[in-house]
């Protein structure tokens, strides 16, 4: 049986229908909160309540999450052991304390004192 005329779907229509639908459900939503942000975030002084609060939530969602990857993991970290993942955390944190807090450094390491431990241990 075909389709009435002018009813026919498209065949691109078809393959990109359900990342159209993660664009305009998730992506979409999103975004509006991030331009809204970058609109007031020249009128927000870096000492102001709203300023510190931001800051505040912001890093207690990724202390959140910090602690959730090394309390209760997925995947392979899981196979590892809680005290290889608290030591790399300790070593990345005590190398970005002794270096002037350099970010970078402390990742790089934790990554390296995690990688090791878990290639040690196989």
């Amino acid at each position: 049986m075909t389709p009435p005329a002018g009813t026919e779907t498209l065949p691109a229509l078809t393959t990109l229908g359900p990342y159209l639908a993660i664009l305009v459900g998730a992506a979409l939503p999103t975004q509006i909160w991030r331009w809204l942000g970058v609109m007031l975030a020249g009128r927000v002084g870096d000492a102001s309540e709203v300023f510190i609060w931001v800051k505040a939530v912001a890093t207690a969602l990724v202390a959140s999450v910090v602690a959730k990857l090394i309390l209760s993991p997925g995947g392979d970290l899981a196979t590892t052991p809680l005290a290889l993942r608290v030591g790399a955390v300790a070593a990345g944190f005590a190398l970005y304390l002794a270096t002037g807090r350099r970010l970078w450094l402390g990742i790089v390491v934790t990554e390296a004192v995690l990688l090791t431990g878990w290639l040690l241990l196989r």
